[in-house]
């Protein structure tokens, strides 16, 4: 499934009903998994939440964590995720993008948690998310220093896998997630299941792939590699 994000004038600042229409989007591929590529509309992923409505929020609004539950659900996905940043990945467009399995950027792209400026926190997944994908270190120049991760820096720590021209991300994304779907679907999910449970997960992995073994799925794909191997 294909996802852009749609307010390009307000470099697809996330309000309510991006949330909403973000939500029915995870209904959906929870009820009938398949990859999620995740992009934005015009020259940006997207440039944060919307301040507007950001502002008029109360104490009620952020103990219900409205951004955060829709992101933890993004990152909760059964099938791979796969963000195509270009330009402004800020805020709460920034976690949004944290929470994919896999992000490409192009050159053009910059990651960056502002909040405190604002008076708030990154509270919506970068404050448990980005130190696992960069390291602690980095994490703590973006949260409190309002450090910004440029392209070439994003490739460098790891938070994204791929650079590209700028206009060239969402065919990058196509191309892998291309890539990805020739695997087998069970064996993905299982292992995006135990990828992202807590703690070592070894006997978890062992059933994981007895269930993979009884499959005839399994049997399929590994008969066809060895007769393609063997006609060469």
């Amino acid at each position: 499934m294909v996802v852009a994000l749609h307010r390009p004038r307000q470099r697809n600042a996330i309000d309510a009903q991006m949330i909403a229409e973000l939500h029915a989007v995870c209904a959906r591929l929870e009820k009938s998994p398949k990859p999620l590529l995740l992009t934005g509309t015009g020259d940006h992923f997207a440039g944060g939440a919307d301040i507007r409505q950001l502002r008029d929020r109360g104490p009620d609004d952020a103990l219900a964590g409205i951004n955060r539950t829709l992101f933890d659900r993004v990152a909760r996905l059964p099938q791979p995720t796969v963000a195509a940043v270009s330009g402004y990945a800020l805020g709460g467009g920034a976690e949004l993008a944290y929470a994919c399995d896999i992000r490409i950027a192009t050159e053009t792209a910059v990651f960056a948690n502002p909040e405190p400026a604002l008076g708030i926190i990154a509270a919506a997944g970068a404050t448990y998310r980005l130190a696992e994908l960069v390291g602690a270190s980095i994490a703590k120049q973006v949260l409190l220093a309002g450090a910004r991760i440029d392209a070439a820096t994003a490739l460098r720590c790891g938070l994204v896998m791929d650079v590209v021209p700028a206009g060239e991300h969402v065919a990058a994304a196509h191309a892998l997630l291309d890539r990805i779907t020739r695997s087998s679907p069970l064996a993905l999910r299982l292992t995006k299941l135990i990828a992202d449970a807590p703690g070592t997960q070894p006997f978890t992995a062992d059933i994981a792939q007895a269930v993979l073994f009884d499959t005839a799925d399994k049997h399929d794909r590994m008969t066809a590699f060895l007769e393609k191997k063997e006609s060469r």
